[in-house]
């Protein structure tokens, strides 16, 4: 399974001689022997330095939902060029995509765009402050929201005289220790803790900062009774419910992880597959709260709404309007699963599936994770082994437990064929590697 990352290691020496670990992105570090530098990507797959072909269902994590350099969305970016660049002023474009948000999430009363999620969900979290009149708010244990202070906070496992339990702490040096007074933390699904939190801080709580299926935590979905749960405590204490479809948006389904699970959201955020990799997000909601936007609250930003990413996104949403993408997607991903499990099963190995097919988690353990708290508790071990063997195996997945796998329209049987035919040869090996493991043990 030995792959040569020769010129990739290379290239890591020079690279981190001048940028920190030899990236741009924490999350593109994988080690000073296995970090990948890209030279070109085409549909469902891409090339390193060294010339390694590599089928991807990391997909940059979600963005590239019809596969690598689109023809129609990259025409359609060089039609934005032609606008000239950036102006500090506003182009048609703007109004083109917000009507198209609009038109397939309810909830998008009214739009404006930012150039990243972290952004969209820093101006949200900002206008559920002005718009209550409070400042802390409230997170899911395992959810993501970028990387800014007030979202920079994770629950950590203790025992405490034999009991466990969670602790909310920075999830980053440099974050004032201070801002952690704002932030609360509950576990996923479960309403009892929910309804308790709401009790003792909902007067204080600006937002109910939430991924209705989590990014950033094998895909694990709410429940519907969880979702009804937090619509109606949000209403009761005036909290302002912030769903977070950066990652979900136009990709579960065209009205994101909201139509799904029938929720609407008081202010939403999307990115990643809304342009189809080209760098745009945008806070979305209702008419009341964004009205907000103005002398009272500020938002924007030299690049945002950059006409070559609004033209861009409009021709992808048009895409995923108007053809059958997503289902062809969701198709892949069931197929996918499904081949999978057999495997697993004929290895007799505990697996389950979570989240939705075209962004889905694949989790060692008996039941589908219903919350972090859960997804602790399988064998990430080995499922980071086998992770591992697939990316030297050409099937390039995150090399972390906690990722989803993401599908684009551009994966094909063959793609499938060869993915799951990986999938064996790497499951197999990790096991072999394990066993030999214990027996030196």
């Amino acid at each position: 399974m030995a792959r040569t990352l020769a010129r990739c290691n290379a290239h890591y020496e020079r690279a981190s001689r001048r940028l920190p670990l030899g990236v741009s992105s924490n999350y593109r570090f994988w080690g000073k022997s296995r970090t990948l530098y890209l030279d070109r990507a085409r549909g469902p797959r891409l090339w390193d330095l060294d010339g390694n072909a590599y089928i991807d269902y990391r997909l940059g994590y979600g963005p590239t939902i019809l596969g690598y350099a689109h023809p129609e969305v990259d025409e359609a970016a060089r039609a934005g060029m032609e606008i000239g660049g950036v102006s500090a002023l506003s182009t048609p474009y703007e109004l083109e995509v917000a009507e198209r948000i609009a038109g397939m999430v309810p909830a998008a009363e009214r739009v404006r765009f930012a150039n990243s999620g972290t952004e969209a969900v820093m101006a949200s979290l900002r206008l559920a402050r002005a718009h209550t009149g409070r400042e802390a708010h409230l997170m899911l244990e395992g959810g993501f929201h970028g990387l800014f202070d007030a979202v920079l906070w994770r629950s950590e496992r203790r025992e405490v005289d034999g009991r466990v339990e969670y602790v909310v702490v920075p999830d980053s040096q440099g974050v004032p220790r201070r801002v952690g007074d704002l932030v609360h933390q509950v576990p996923l699904n479960d309403c009892q803790r929910l309804e308790d939190v709401f009790r003792e801080h909902g007067d204080r709580l600006a937002a109910f900062l939430i991924e209705l299926i989590q990014g950033n935590c094998c895909g694990i979905p709410s429940t519907r009774e969880y979702v009804e749960t937090a619509r109606k405590l949000c209403d009761r204490y005036g909290v302002v419910m912030i769903v977070d479809e950066v990652k979900t948006g136009f990709r579960v389904a065209r009205g994101g992880a909201q139509e799904l699970l029938g929720v609407r959201a008081d202010l939403c955020t999307f990115a990643k597959a809304m342009a189809n990799g080209y760098p745009i997000s945008a806070i979305a909601g209702r008419a009341e709260i964004m009205g907000k936007l103005g002398p009272e609250v500020p938002q924007g930003g030299t690049y945002a709404a950059h006409p070559v990413s609004l033209a861009a996104a409009a021709k992808t949403l048009e895409i995923i309007e108007k053809s059958d993408a997503l289902e062809r997607i969701e198709s892949y991903g069931r197929r996918l699963w499904r081949g999978m499990d057999s495997i697993l099963r004929d290895y007799g190995i505990p697996h389950s599936f979570s989240g939705h097919p075209s962004m889905g988690g694949i989790v060692l353990t008996a039941s589908p994770p219903q919350s972090m708290r859960d997804w602790e508790d399988s064998d990430h071990e080995l499922y980071n082994a086998i992770a591992a063997n697939l990316n030297d195996l050409g099937i390039l997945c995150e090399p972390d437990s906690c990722e989803p796998w993401f599908v684009s329209t551009a994966h094909d049987d063959a793609c499938l064929a060869e993915t799951l035919e990986k999938v064996e040869l790497a499951v197999d090996a990790a096991l072999e590697a394990r066993e030999r493991a214990a027996r030196r043990a």
